[in-house]
């Protein structure tokens, strides 16, 4: 499908284009607030069910996990999951860092020691992402977008990658769809770039539509 076939070459957000991009953003805003309250109702079962699991495996310790990311134009948020790792999971961070399995300012390990056995599951379906669907509901994140990053991976971005947090970030995207975490750091920018200067309604349902898809049949998620 042409919308995911990636190029070689570097490419640059169209600046003028995407400014008159008016009514597809006040489409955009509406159909996310009005989707991610749905699936807030929706999905509450799942919810339940996934908060009794992590609290069984940890009675101790909080079902969701909030970190502070970068939006667009690098405004600061919380974004919530649900906790997947152990407790004092980021203090162990630097232990990690030389196992990282992705190329750039990104960490990605497949066999990470802090993820706990619930964890590893809601990761492998994508589950743990769903409370993000709050942050859609508050406008923080749209449905679809680039990924948020953390204020330290773009603490090493270029001028050419931070053009990703020129637009609001997704709890999905071109990224997910198109091998997650098999993709290293460079194509992801590299999608994310081509995403906003394709962006368009039929373009958003499309990822979604995909997205629904890796829920059921998982990609390299981890």
């Amino acid at each position: 499908m042409e919308y995911f076939e990636q190029k070689k070459e570097s490419t640059s957000i169209g600046f003028k284009h995407q400014k008159k991009r008016y009514c597809y953003l006040a489409i955009k805003r509406i159909f996310d607030f009005i989707a991610s309250l749905l699936g807030l109702v929706i999905l509450s079962p799942v919810f339940l069910i996934v908060s009794v699991a992590i609290k069984v495996e940890n009675p101790t310790g909080p079902v969701f996990y909030s970190q502070l990311r970068l939006g667009k134009n690098q405004k600061s948020f919380k974004m919530f999951k649900f906790r997947s790792m152990i407790v004092d999971a980021d203090k162990h961070l630097k232990e990690l860092l030389d196992n990282n399995e992705i190329d750039g300012a990104m960490f990605k390990m497949k066999d990470d020691p802090r993820v706990t056995k619930v964890g590893k599951f809601i990761r492998k379906y994508s589950i743990d992402e769903l409370p993000q669907l709050l942050n859609v509901l508050i406008g923080d994140m749209s449905l679809v977008g680039p990924r948020p990053p953390l204020p330290r991976e773009v603490e090493e971005y270029s001028k050419h990658d931070k053009q990703r947090l020129l637009v609001k970030p997704g709890c999905t995207g071109l990224w997910q769809v198109s091998g997650r975490n098999s993709v290293g750091f460079s194509e992801m920018v590299e999608l994310d770039i081509k995403y906003i200067n394709m962006r368009s309604i039929m373009l958003d349902l499309l990822i979604l539509f995909k997205t629904i898809l890796v829920f059921i049949k998982p990609n390299a998620a981890y």
